[in-house]
This record gives C-alpha cells, sequence and structure tokens, in this order.
C-alpha cells in the first residue's frame, strides 16, 4: 500500500514539475515615436518584460519584419523574476511617411514568440 501512495506522489510530482515555464511578461509591446526627422538618424526604444514564469526564461533570437529595423536583446537566461530588455533600433533614412515595424521575439517561454511593434512618422530631409 505504500508502495502505491509513494507511485502516485512521484508521478504527481513529475506533471506539476514538468508544468515549470518560464514566461516573458513585456511592460508594454507597442511603442510609437511620434514624429521623427530623417536628418536626425537612427532612433531607439527598450521594451522590457520579466519572467513571471518559474524557469529562466531564454530568448532564442528576434527578427525585425524590415533591414531598417535592428533589435538587440539580454543574451544571457533571465532567472524567475528578474528582468531583461529587447531594445530596437530604427533608421529612418531614405524613408517618408507613416511606418509600423514589427520584431518577432522567440523565446523558450509558454508563449513562444512575442511581437513587438514600433511606429510613427518620418519627416524627410528636404521637409525640415
Amino acid at each position: 500500500m505504500k508502495r502505491i501512495i509513494l507511485m502516485i506522489i512521484a508521478v504527481a510530482l513529475c506533471q506539476v514539475a514538468a508544468m515549470a515555464q518560464s514566461k516573458a511578461t513585456f511592460k508594454e509591446t507597442t511603442y510609437d515615436f511620434g514624429t521623427i526627422k530623417e536628418a536626425k538618424g537612427p532612433v531607439k526604444h527598450t521594451f522590457e518584460f520579466k519572467n513571471t514564469g518559474d524557469k529562466p526564461l531564454i530568448i532564442v533570437d528576434a527578427v525585425a519584419s524590415c533591414g531598417c529595423t535592428r533589435p538587440s536583446y539580454t543574451a544571457k537566461p533571465i532567472k524567475p523574476g528578474k528582468k531583461g530588455k529587447v531594445e530596437v533600433t530604427f533608421s529612418p533614412i531614405g524613408r517618408r511617411g507613416t511606418f509600423r515595424k514589427t520584431v518577432k521575439v522567440r523565446t523558450n517561454a509558454v508563449d513562444r514568440i512575442s511581437t513587438l511593434v514600433i511606429t510613427g512618422t518620418i519627416i524627410p530631409k528636404n521637409k525640415d
């Protein structure tokens, strides 16, 4: 009888351990730069997140929707309860008007992919 109870407890503990996951909770997932001037060059915004899960969170990669947008991110594993960041740099050079760009952040978290969005309006050099 004791063996059966111990086996049931062991199976239950294994199931609980398998449910443990990391989770990226972003402070914000969109950012509007407003109006920016092409002549002033690249602009940056940092998206902060917290690992609200109970396992270390790892960013596998971050991919931008176009070459004008460049993400960089916390490379080391983020422990539960700790914070990380994804910095997005946007270059308005050679562009005009409104823009909407995305960065797909792939992690080992429950929700494998988080999408970050930047928007704004570019004033061309000759329109200063």
